[in-house]
């Protein structure tokens, strides 16, 4: 090339250049510092991602507080108890210190408080609850305030009944099956549900998709309108999402109705069957009551202060079923006899003729 040509491609070469290295320039004056850095961190993190895809892992999202919570108390299942918890009741002596001694006590209960989330209506009840180091959950209804006294069927009492099942809706909703247990009494709902044996056994059946409690039973596992939702296990699917979500709308045109209530009134105009539902009722032999007494106190899993009213009466009864419990298992005699030891109190007033009634 000669000398002159020479110049002629230089000359043209930096006439391209020299424009880029301009743009280049005012390019790097423009950008903030750090932003480099920040956007080759987020690019190495694209690519960590894509390549896990890749590798078919599947992208990690983060939990909020109630899903972080579920987590830490389901079985390997995605199953867990769930009882409420409020100021009244988490006191010395009281519903909570019960419960957790039938559950300690209990044949083959005792693993199970490693898997109940105790969900806390009011902050003394949240603040108990983890100084117990239980798993604990903080359920905020809004506008309801129970520091307060909260009286039987107010509207603050009736906010927290719905504000608690659209909780138990989205556990549902994201996937967890749960034995709930929970009564509807004055001023509150109470836990009055001892736990003499491991209830599983008789809950893992044939496909139910709900299965609750009875006041009575008549013998008909299909077909019971004396329900109580005190005691249920509820799998999670499809249907028992679509009957929550039903449960929940009807709040607005239910007044005066408890929960519960609405739930008997969805019943018995078909609302199980129209959702294919298939719904057991439990025996009172197996999950008794203090209105209809199990017979066969060896296969008593669980023991339910209905048909009595006030946390104080339920108290002193429930305590002299669960000391004639101990007594009867510390005798040996809990697989020797069927009848209940005689116990009275001020609801339960004779275990082995009022209360064992069965209607045909």
């Amino acid at each position: 090339m000669s000398f002159s040509g020479a110049i002629s491609y230089r000359a043209t070469a930096f006439i391209v250049v020299a424009p880029l290295l301009v743009l280049v320039v005012i390019y790097a004056c423009l950008w903030p510092p750090g932003v480099p850095t920040a956007f080759f961190r987020l690019q190495r993190r694209a690519n960590t991602r894509a390549q896990k895809l890749a590798r078919g892992q599947t992208e990690i999202t983060p939990k909020d507080e109630l899903e972080a919570a579920l987590e830490g108390v389901a079985m390997e299942n995605r199953t867990l108890v769930i009882a409420i918890l409020n100021k009244a009741y988490v006191e010395q002596n009281a519903m909570l210190d019960l419960f957790l001694q039938s559950l300690g006590g209990g044949e083959d209960t005792e693993f199970l408080i490693d898997h109940v989330l105790f969900v806390a209506v009011d902050q003394r009840a949240f603040n108990r609850c983890r100084t117990l180091e239980l798993h604990c959950y903080n359920l905020v209804t809004e506008g309801v305030d129970f520091s307060r006294e909260v009286f039987y069927m107010s509207d603050a009492f009736n906010n927290m009944m719905w504000r608690r099942t659209l909780f138990l809706g989205d556990v549902l909703r994201r996937g967890y099956s749960f034995i709930f247990t929970v009564s509807h009494s004055k001023p509150f709902p109470d836990m009055d549900v001892m736990w003499l044996r491991n209830p599983f056994s008789q809950l893992y059946r044939d496909g139910e998709d709900l299965q609750m409690s009875s006041d009575f039973f008549y013998g008909n596992p299909f077909d019971n309108s004396n329900f109580n939702t005190g005691f249920y296990f509820v799998t999670a699917n499809n249907k028992t999402v679509a009957l929550f979500d039903e449960w929940y709308a009807r709040r607005n045109n239910s007044k005066g109705m408890k929960d519960q209530d609405v739930l008997q009134k969805m019943k018995k105009e078909g609302a199980f069957t129209r959702l294919g539902l298939k719904v057991r009722y439990l025996e009172t032999t197996y999950f008794s009551g203090f209105c209809q007494m199990s017979r066969d106190f060896r296969k008593v899993i669980t023991v339910h202060a209905n048909c009595c009213v006030s946390m104080k009466v339920k108290l002193i009864d429930l305590r002299s079923v669960l000391e004639a419990w101990k007594v009867s298992n510390s005798n040996g005699t809990s697989n020797a006899t069927t009848a209940w030891p005689p116990v009275r109190g001020i609801c339960l007033h004779d275990t082995t003729s009022k209360h064992t009634a069965t209607k045909h």
